[in-house]
């Protein structure tokens, strides 16, 4: 164990919602909900302000509305998620090499490890700078928590939430614990929670009074010998910089169920493609291929099928699936269906190609259908054409906007973007030529000014600055601003940023969207 709180672990504060209300001013302060909208939607982000009506990640999305019937409810923009993601990355590891990413908006800092704190106080000064930065590159707001472990770090930053920093000195750790329930160590879900109750135990202070011996009796001995470490706040976990991928799958979950057996194999076969794309996307293959079927009656079953090597071939991934289809009962209907693939790999082995059946120009036709398949989704015809809840779209006439709900050949939009203030809505027929979707804006618009500023002779010139914020944060900032405008400077100069405050994600005017 660590003698200084020089683990840290952030975790962003509802981050989807945080996103959606940074981008709308009109949601700001307000019940927001992101999920899926379907009648089998579930919750993936609920606000602060949804969640005091009882709204919670994983809640079904039509228990949510009745619960609160007047929040926003959104369809997930998880390209904007992973942009922003991918800006408070950068930042963590300005701070050190050593980043453990735990998902979109949660990781883990080994703050010693880059020579960013060594003891108490510089650990929370590199907290608080790394909460400030991360506010100006991206607008919202990250919770810190910092420790001697990994373990008591996440435990910090669940209680600073939201926007806040919780330190928790060394020497501190088991009076810290003591009071808290066992659902607060990791591992301890409802079904082992509710083992330990019926022993008498709740605490986390009872945990380590029941000893070690008991732990092992009630619950296994790898189970046991782990959760008593924990509870005398015993955690050697170093902080991975890489975490091993273990699994590429997708999933969709069918408003109505499906019961007709041609268009379950289309789906298994559309999700066989989405699969390989993943696969792809991260540089892998993988050797074992796995069916996921929910029925009408939620029985889950799962089969699976090992090829001889490792392989990202969307024509074996897809025959793959559907021989393992052909060994499902699917009668009566599918709720849910899913393909992954797993024993991952960074090679493939050529071989295997041979396993798809038919000739190569059949694949090659084959492929050519799949990829034309999105394309087409995303021009469909006009009397076709989508518009989820919450994503963004242009008008001609009025400029930026979202969707703000969608029904009977309408669609309602409000036009506002994250540097305005709150916008005015109109509603267009589906097929209006002049609305078009449109790409997400940054939350925190470029710095607007551009000075030219002499050099010095014989020298270089001063150093760019991104007032607003600095170090780690202005380089996040400049990395994400590219290169879009040109700028033209008198000989002798060099380009500087002019002073200015950057402006917030709070309402008000300001500049433009960036065209």
């Amino acid at each position: 164990m660590r003698t200084a709180p020089t683990i840290l672990h952030l975790d962003m504060d509802a981050f989807f919602a945080s996103v959606e209300q940074a981008s709308k001013p009109s949601l700001r302060g307000k019940a927001v909900v992101v999920g899926g909208l379907g009648p089998r939607g579930v919750v993936a982000t609920a606000s602060y302000e949804a969640r005091v009506f009882g709204v919670h990640s994983a809640m079904p999305m039509g228990q949510a509305r009745r619960l609160a019937p007047n929040a926003a409810y959104l369809v997930p923009r998880f390209e904007l998620y992973r942009t922003i993601s991918e800006q408070v990355m950068r930042l963590l590891r300005a701070l050190s090499p050593l980043v453990e990413p735990l998902s979109l908006d949660e990781a883990f800092v080994d703050l010693e490890a880059g020579g960013a704190a060594w003891d108490a106080a510089s650990a929370r000064l590199a907290g608080e700078k790394l909460r400030a930065d991360i506010r100006a590159v991206t607008g919202i707001t990250g919770s810190v928590g910092l420790a001697a472990s990994k373990m008591l770090a996440k435990i910090a930053s669940e209680e600073a939430k939201p926007d806040g920093l919780v330190l928790i000195p060394p020497g501190t750790e088991r009076a810290k614990l003591e009071p808290m329930s066992v659902r607060t160590l990791p591992g301890v879900g409802p079904a082992t929670g509710d083992h330990l109750r019926r022993a008498g135990i709740t605490t986390v202070g009872e945990l380590a009074e029941a000893g070690e011996d008991e732990l092992v009796r009630l619950l296994g001995k790898a189970h046991g010998h782990a959760l008593y470490a924990m509870a005398l706040a015993r955690d050697e976990r170093p902080v991975v910089a890489e975490r091993e991928t273990k699994s590429v799958s997708v999933e969709d979950t069918y408003d109505i169920d499906i019961h007709d057996r041609t268009r379950v194999g289309m789906e298994v076969r559309r999700l066989a493609d989405r699969c390989v794309r993943r696969l792809r996307g991260s540089g892998l293959s993988g050797r074992t291929i796995v069916l996921k079927v929910r029925r009408y009656d939620f029985s889950t079953l799962t089969r699976s099928e090992t090829l001889r090597g490792p392989t990202d071939d969307p024509a074996v991934v897809r025959e793959a699936a559907a021989r393992l289809l052909d060994l499902v009962d699917t009668t009566g209907g599918v709720r849910l269906l899913g393909v992954g693939v797993t024993g991952l790999a960074d090679y493939t082995q050529e071989d295997l190609f041979a396993q798809a059946a038919g000739d190569r120009a059949a694949e090659i036709a084959d492929d050519s259908e799949t990829t034309a398949e999105p394309a087409a989704e995303q021009r469909p015809a006009p009397g076709e054409r989508r518009w989820p809840a919450g994503h963004d779209v242009r008008h001609t006439e009025h400029g930026h906007g979202w969707v703000q709900g969608s029904g009977l050949g309408r669609v309602t939009v409000r036009f506002e973007t994250p540097y305005s203030e709150t916008g005015r809505v109109r509603t267009f027929p589906v097929d209006d030529p002049d609305l078009t979707p449109a790409d997400p804006l940054p939350l925190v618009p470029p710095v607007p000014m551009v000075a030219a500023v002499p050099c010095r002779p014989g020298g270089p010139g001063p150093a760019s600055e991104i007032h607003g914020a600095s170090g780690a944060a202005a380089d996040a900032a400049w990395a994400d601003t590219g290169s879009g405008a040109e700028m033209e400077t008198a000989p002798g100069t060099e380009v500087g940023i002019a002073p200015g405050p950057m402006p917030g994600p709070g309402p008000g005017p300001g500049p433009g969207p960036r065209e």
